[in-house]
Parts: C-alpha cells; structure tokens; sequence
C-alpha cells in the first residue's frame, strides 16, 4: 500500500500494541498465502490499520495465536489468523503495490523495475476477487490520466485516490458499508495522496516528476510552498482530520476501538506534523515561518493535527 498509516506509540495501550503487530504478521501470513511469497515485500503498516478497522465494523473477532514465521524462526509471536477479510485485505495489498510500482515506472522512478515482483500475486487477484483489481485499476488509469495532463488543481487531483479508497471499502464491508465508513475512507485516501505529495514535492521537482502541489503552488521546494501558502496547506489537511474524526463518531464498532482511535485521531495527524516539520528541521519558536508549527508539536491534544487555533 502506501505506508504513511501508524499508530502514535507512546499513547497505546500494551493490548493495543499486541493487537497491532499481530494484525501486522497476520496480513503479512496472509498475503503469502493469498498472492505468493514475492507479494509480502509490499506489506506495509497500512493493512494493519485497515484490518483492525475493517474487522471491527464487521464485528467478526481475530484469533490470535503465536507462530513463527521465516524472519522470526526462534520465537513465536502472537499472529493473527487468516480469515476471509484477512485474505481480501491481502489482495488488495498486493493490487495496490503492483499498480504503485506501475506508476512509478511511467515516472521513470527505478523503483518501477520491481514491479515484477507482484505480476503473479496480482494474477492472482484477477481471479480470486476481480472487483477489487477492477477498482484499482480503473482509478489508478484515473489518477494517471490527471497527471498526464498536468492537474494543478489539488482536490480533482485527489478524487480518484480518494474515491479508490472509499469504493475498496465499500467491497470489504458489505453490508456494513454506509454514508459515514464512505466518508472515513474517503477522508483517508485523499490524505494519503497529499501527505505523498507532500513527502514527495522536493524529490519530484528534482527530477521533473508530476507533483500536484507543484504545479498548484509553482515554488521549487516545499519550504517555500509552505511559507506562502501556510493556510491553505493547514485548511487542506485539517479538513481531512476532521472528516475523519467526524465519521469515526457516528460509526458502530462491535469491539473496542481504542486501536483506531490511535491511529486516527492521533497516528495520522502526527505523522502529517512530522512531514511538515522535516520542510524547516533546524526552526525553533521564534522562526518567523514556522513558529506556529513548532508550537502545535508541543501541544498534546487528542486530534490536534499539526497546528492548533490559537487562543
């Protein structure tokens, strides 16, 4: 997947933290079984969370049990068993790698070279579930098409990620699938395209590469694109945590969510916040640019994203 999603650690519970990295062997197992052993390499942090949130809405329970695995051969760890959403959740795993891969070698990027790492895996999920491939591709030519053409405005730029995210969840959810997990999803795919521009934009401008926030802004560095455009970049991404956070409050979980909660109201503002501090690593607070920012990393609030309103 794209691995931006993570949990803020210090503030997890232990249980939340086994439940986690249990989640996270378990998809890796999964994956593995589902798409082939190649397809492990695209795990990432992000299935987790998707397992943990996907799981809980359908309010079907993981069994944990400890395993070894290939990279753990002397101890046993708490893994959590495959299951039909486990194994859904690897395909789509490994669709979105193989296609990410894809687009990076239509940008030049080597590391397009490994998409043949996935080519079978994805074989697979043409066959296993061909909605979920159906998804992917169809957005991801979507979003490729918009870049093609040089898209400078953000949210058309933002619309296929996002609306891949929201219609991948609707097929995982089933019947559990309403206006608010569509909103939550929604929500997390167009973040996850803007934190990438975002972790992107110097890299892209450096060797030529579409970046929306670029073509937007029209500044060579990120530094620069955040110190004239300060207001915007905060409307853009605190909109999106509110989004979620509203969605979250008004969706049924069958078991305790403290684990989502994390990650959502805590794990994504922060790792936006780190994005944006890494644009100016050497302010302090009387930089005249980034103060603010560098109080709103201070401040420990549920949700604060990544700069607070001031009083």
């Amino acid at each position: 997947m794209f691995g931006y999603i993570n949990p803020d650690k210090p503030y997890l519970f232990i249980k939340d933290e086994t439940l986690f990295n249990a989640l996270y062997c378990g998809a890796c197992k999964s994956i593995g079984r589902e798409c082939g052993q190649l397809a492990r390499t695209g795990l990432t942090y992000d299935i987790a969370f998707t397992s943990a949130i996907v799981h809980n809405i359908k309010g079907e329970d993981v069994v944990i049990k400890k395993r070894r695995c290939g990279l753990h051969l002397i101890k046993r760890r708490p893994m959590a068993m495959p299951d039909d959403t486990s194994l859904a959740l690897a395909c789509m795993n490994t669709a979105l790698s193989y296609y990410k891969l894809c687009d990076d070698a239509l940008d030049g990027d080597k590391k397009g070279f490994f998409r043949f790492l996935y080519r079978r895996g994805y074989r697979k999920v043409l066959k296993k579930h061909p909605i979920i491939a159906e998804i992917v591709s169809r957005q991801m030519d979507a979003q490729h098409r918009l870049e093609e053409k040089g898209c400078a405005i953000i949210d058309e730029a933002c619309e296929p990620t996002a609306l891949m995210m929201q219609e991948l969840s609707d097929y995982l959810l089933g019947e559990h699938a309403n206006g608010y997990t569509r909103q939550l999803f929604y929500a997390i795919g167009k973040w996850i395209y803007l934190v990438d521009a975002v972790d992107d934009y110097d890299k892209d401008v450096k060797k030529g590469r579409y970046n929306v926030l670029h073509n937007a802004y029209g500044v060579n560095t990120f530094r620069e694109a955040l110190e004239a455009n300060r207001d915007e970049l905060n409307f853009l991404f605190n909109y999106q945590f509110a989004q979620m956070q509203d969605s979250i409050g008004h969706i049924r979980f069958y078991f305790n969510h403290d684990l989502t909660d994390n990650i959502i109201m805590r794990g994504i503002p922060l790792k936006t916040r780190a994005l944006f501090d890494k644009a100016c690593p050497k302010c302090d607070r009387d930089c005249e640019n980034c103060g603010e920012m560098t109080e709103a990393r201070e401040t420990d609030a549920k949700g604060a994203g990544y700069e607070q309103e001031k009083s």
